[in-house]
C-alpha cells in the first residue's frame, strides 16, 4: 500500500482544497436545513410555480441531498461521487430559477431609507458551486477527509 501524498509538494493543495470543501459542504447543509425547517412542501410551491415536474418529490429528493450532500463533503466522504448530483442540482436551479434573473448573485433594486432592497438572487453562486465542486471531484483526497484514509491507490 502507497500512499498518492508526497510532501511537501501537496501539503497546500490539499489543505487549501480541504477549505473548499468545507465551505461548499456547510453552504448545502445550510440551504437543505433551510428547505427542511420550512417544510419541503414550501419549497415545492416554488417548483411548482416556475414548472418543474413532480415538485414534492424532487422538493423532497434537493432537500435530502444537500442536507446529507453537504454533510458528506464536510467529512469528505465520496466527495467525487457526491458532487455529481449536487453539480447536477445547482445547473437545475439555473435552469429553473436563477437563469432569469441575470448573473448577478446580489441584484439591487431599489433604495429605502432603512438601506437597499434586493431583487431575486441570479445564477453566480450557482456557478461558484459548480466550479468548486468539479475542483474537488477531480483532485487528490483533501486533509482531514474520509477519503484521504482509505485511499490506497498506488503511485
Amino acid at each position: 500500500m502507497t500512499s498518492k501524498f508526497h510532501w511537501p509538494l501537496d501539503f497546500p493543495s490539499r489543505w487549501t482544497f480541504l477549505s473548499m470543501r468545507l465551505v461548499i459542504g456547510i453552504g448545502f447543509i445550510a440551504h437543505g436545513l433551510a428547505k427542511w425547517t420550512r417544510g419541503p412542501e414550501k419549497f415545492a410551491l416554488l417548483l411548482q410555480q416556475v414548472g418543474v415536474p413532480f415538485p414534492l418529490p424532487i422538493a423532497w429528493l434537493s432537500t435530502l441531498l444537500e442536507v446529507f450532500g453537504g454533510a458528506a463533503l464536510v467529512v469528505g466522504a465520496l466527495v467525487t461521487l457526491v458532487s455529481v448530483p449536487l453539480i447536477i442540482s445547482m445547473v437545475v436551479a439555473i435552469i429553473t430559477v436563477q437563469g432569469r434573473y441575470g448573473f448577478s448573485s446580489v441584484n439591487t433594486i431599489g433604495l429605502a431609507p432603512s438601506g437597499p432592497i434586493f431583487g431575486p438572487p441570479g445564477y453566480e453562486i450557482n456557478l461558484l458551486y459548480i466550479a468548486g465542486l468539479l475542483a474537488l471531484a477531480v483532485s487528490e483526497p483533501t486533509a482531514l477527509s474520509v477519503d484521504s484514509l482509505v485511499d490506497h491507490r498506488t503511485d
